[in-house]
């Protein structure tokens, strides 16, 4: 039979999400093996635990494969409002477990319901956007819709200090993206992070946070002011003559700040290149959508805003983030050295990759994971545990898989026809994306340790089990899809 069941159901997706468990696994035993330890499944032990989960997980898929993709639509919103109540109980009666009040414990597990978060989040916007078909909802509308749909388990469970869970919902923004959200804001967010970064690794060296700043500061907006009005009296309509205009004006704002610095006033070099690269984003949006003189008022806004936004950035470091999400930040830019405090896990899992060389060390043989060097080594960071024992060209294969696990997740979610499953693709492709990225950029030390797990690698039933049921509900819109082709 044509549509039959198995004829439905996308192998290539079931092949890798077999192969992630078997890989899962075995890494967590690898990562927490002790030699008391008899069996895999010896579920005393962190391997056997992993095993229970993965049974969990398997029942959980294989329900989900046998539920009507009309469930998922229907009860979205139910879903939703659940999972929401769910992680404001667990704000009020979670115990303290390193800070965090994030977990539920029945019995003898634990539960973290931010994980559970992703996919009802993701179930409730595929479910208002495919309203769209029925209803003439207004942009205005869909924009603050969604962002309060995103919002408010994202503010829970920051509440719950969890910044780490908390950020994946950022993840969202290549569903976003897909349905229609213009660049500009996806740039002004990238802006946005950039100048906190640049702002607070320059901090000490340039005196941004001081008053004094202020007049030169001034000083640039002045020649910034200039650069503007001429770029008005100079109004070119060849494009490829506009773009060499606008990048003269940069340079030249460089050269102008260079001259002042040396004969004049001292201006600070990380403002002009700042204010200098929003111009240029203001001045670049005119060539290429020629909107007219609003394009000044919004350079104005932009000018302004990231200013504001640069001077804001010490409340922002001092009074919002947690101390140790301070000193990882400071670490990781080279403000501070802690070597054996927040930079440990890092240090500890560069040693244990460069470790590992080409082939790796070998099954159970990885010196920096058998002597628990690494802390969270079967958590948050098991990926070291792959590059010691698997070598580079495990961690090449490791990463080609998730590549191809995510590639396959985007390519099933543009064919949908119908707009709920494909913004659902999407939004599980951007937590996986998310999560594989971060998880492996902080291992690396690329990237701050934020705390959230490799996707099927690290121990942990909450996020084994949130995975499963986030790729097995896509997996079950796209076999309902099927029906229809």
């Amino acid at each position: 039979m044509q549509n039959s069941f198995f004829r439905r159901i996308d192998k290539p997706l079931l092949i890798l999400y077999a192969i992630f468990l078997i890989l899962g696994w075995v890494c967590v035993y690898e990562a927490s093996y002790v030699k008391s330890q008899t069996s895999i499944l010896d579920i005393d032990y962190r391997s056997g635990m992993q095993f229970i989960w993965i049974c969990v997980s398997i029942v959980a898929a294989i329900v989900i494969l046998n539920t009507k993709p009309l469930f998922f639509y229907t009860w979205s919103y139910v879903i939703y409002v659940a999972v929401v109540v769910l992680l404001i109980v667990t704000l009020f009666v979670a115990p303290n477990i390193k800070g965090s009040h994030s977990w539920l414990v029945i019995g003898g597990f634990s539960i973290q319901p931010a994980e559970f978060a992703k996919f009802a989040t993701a179930l409730a916007i595929a479910y208002f956007y495919s309203l769209q078909n029925i209803f003439f909802i207004s942009v205005r509308r869909k924009i603050l819709v969604t962002i309060l749909i995103i919002a408010l388990p994202m503010a829970i469970i920051l509440m719950q200090k969890e910044a780490g869970s908390a950020l994946v919902f950022l993840a969202f923004m290549l569903m976003l993206y897909r349905e229609g959200l213009s660049p500009m804001v996806i740039l002004v967010a990238f802006l946005s992070v950039v100048v906190f970064i640049v702002t607070i690794r320059f901090a000490s060296d340039t005196e941004i946070f001081y008053t004094e700043h202020l007049g030169k500061l001034i000083s640039t907006n002045i020649i910034l002011l200039i650069a503007a009005i001429i770029y008005e009296l100079y109004a070119i309509h060849n494009t490829k003559i506009r773009i060499i205009h606008i990048l003269g004006i940069v340079l030249g704002l460089y050269a102008i700040a260079i001259v002042l610095n040396i004969f004049l006033i001292k201006i600070d070099l990380l403002y002009v290149a700042l204010l200098a690269a929003l111009l240029m984003l203001g001045l670049l949006v005119k060539v290429f959508i020629d909107s007219g003189r609003k394009i000044y008022l919004l350079t104005a806004v932009f000018i302004i805003s990231f200013v504001a936004y640069s001077f804001s950035t010490e409340f922002i470091f001092e009074k919002v983030l947690e101390p140790h999400q301070k000193i990882r930040i400071e670490t990781l830019l080279g403000l501070k050295e802690d070597p054996k405090g927040a930079e440990w896990n890092t240090n500890q899992s560069k040693i244990a990759i460069s470790s590992g060389g080409l082939w790796g060390k070998g099954f159970l043989k990885g010196t920096q994971t058998k002597l628990k060097f690494v802390p969270e080594q079967d958590t948050d960071f098991i990926f070291c545990t792959i590059a010691e024992e698997w070598g580079v060209v495990g961690s090449i294969l490791v990463v080609s898989m998730f590549f191809l696990f995510i590639y396959r997740i985007l390519f099933l979610s543009e064919r949908q026809s119908n707009i709920f499953a494909r913004v659902y693709g999407y939004s599980v492709a951007g937590i996986f994306i998310f999560h594989v990225i971060i998880n492996i950029g902080m291992v690396v030390g690329i990237v701050p340790v934020i705390g959230i797990p490799l996707p099927f690698f690290s121990y942990g039933g909450s996020s084994l089990l949130a995975f499963t049921i986030l790729l097995f509900i896509f997996i079950k819109l796209d076999m309902g899809n099927k029906v229809n082709i």
